[in-house]
């Protein structure tokens, strides 16, 4: 056994000295092998490692084994989402991430009525082998009631490409969606991010429900807006925060540390069909799943945007909280149209300006909105973690 030896200050006296000078000099003394010295002084270790054998009682080497390596901490992760094929993918990816603790899914109206997107919330689970994440179902409709928006014509009858999976054995926990938050963000404050790929009814009952609540989460990102651009539901506004804008609105003015992945970004991640070929044809645990649930979708993009394969919506703003330095970012306050024709608009202050006067902007907690993104480099984290065995 090698051993580290700790000296500590004391008087000793000079034949002691003597017989510790000679023990120095003997071969009781070593030193450790060059390569594995620069090793440890690599790890921040300074000094040399030694053993002595000293005939003083007054100085002792002590035996301390090298303590064992820290795992590296990750981020406890809830995923509100409404799957949809792109929010399947991003749940894939995020299962597929060490970083990651994802915690529990919440379920809300947007790609499918809620009983389907929790169902098929379920059976994701089941895909990937996680029979104990807990899954709780959401609202069914909007903060202010009435029919909620439903995207079968992108995401197929089923919410999955119809691809019709099996019904699933697994089922939901009682707790309802907001319960569930509240509950988890109140056991583990300030430890908890929160995805968040549908429309934003859940958070925003969440944060009406207690008050701490969006103080004590740690990150909200948001997939939602389109910032100085079009968007997908109509030139104004973009589907998720069209699907409820005054929980948006709620939300964004809540003063909770959030980042915006607007579509004015996502519509520049693109996977082509190679690069859906080389994730099927990958040993990756869900490659093949993937790429079949992505054939209605790139119909629905040839025929809707004239694209010849996907847009990364979700993945690109779960890609934001995986590697942030893959955008950039402007803070400013940021509100949500609620009634006209442009309702789900979201309109950014920049504070480029000094206002004359108060305005609904005025003295609102600034959000974090990305700004520019590093095309390539998503694509490729995103291909990387579907690739995965």
């Amino acid at each position: 056994m090698k051993f580290w030896c700790l000296f500590a200050c004391t008087v000793i006296s000079e034949s002691e000295a003597e017989a510790c000078g000679r023990a120095l000099q003997s071969s009781d003394f070593f030193i450790e092998e060059e390569e594995e010295q620069q090793q440890q002084q690599r790890k921040g270790l300074s000094g040399v490692k030694m053993v002595l054998d000293c005939p003083s009682s007054h100085i002792d080497p002590i035996a301390v084994q090298s303590p064992a390596p820290k795992e590296p901490l990750r981020t406890k992760l809830i995923i509100d989402t409404d799957p949809g094929i792109d929010d399947a993918m991003a749940i894939f990816m995020a299962f597929q991430s060490p970083e990651l603790q994802v915690i529990g899914l919440t379920t809300i109206f947007g790609n499918g009525p809620t009983p389907l997107v929790t169902k098929n919330a379920l059976h994701l689970c089941e895909v990937a082998g996680l029979s104990s994440m807990p899954v709780a179902e959401g609202h069914y409709e909007p903060l202010k009631g009435g029919a909620p928006r439903v995207a079968y014509f992108a995401h197929g009858v089923d919410g999955l490409g119809n691809t019709f999976p099996p019904e699933p054995k697994l089922r939901k926990i009682e707790q309802s969606s907001v319960e569930f938050l509240v509950e988890k963000i109140k056991e583990f404050p300030h430890e908890v991010t929160i995805l968040a790929l549908g429309p934003l009814t859940n958070i925003a009952e969440a944060i009406r429900k207690d008050p701490s609540f969006a103080t004590n989460v740690d990150k909200i990102y948001v997939l939602g807006g389109s910032f100085f651009a079009s968007g997908n539901v109509n030139p104004a506004a973009e589907a998720n925060i069209y699907g409820d804008p005054d929980a948006a609105d709620m939300v964004f003015t809540s003063g909770a540390d959030i980042v915006v992945i607007g579509i004015n970004l996502t519509t520049q991640l693109k996977l082509a069909e190679s690069d859906l070929l080389e994730i099927r044809d990958s040993k990756g645990k869900f490659g093949k799943y993937v790429y079949d649930m992505c054939d209605f979708y790139k119909n629905w993009h040839l025929e809707s945007d004239g694209l010849n394969g996907i847009f990364l919506h979700d993945p690109g703003c779960l890609a934001a909280l995986l590697d942030p330095s893959l955008f950039t970012y402007r803070k400013g306050a940021l509100r949500v149209e609620t009634q006209g024709i442009c309702i789900g608009h979201t309109l950014l202050d920049l504070g480029l300006k000094k206002w004359n006067g108060s305005n609904p902007w005025t003295g609102q907690p600034l959000v974090t909105v990305g700004w520019t993104v590093d095309t390539q480099g998503v694509v490729e984290l995103v291909k990387e973690r579907l690739k995965r065995p």
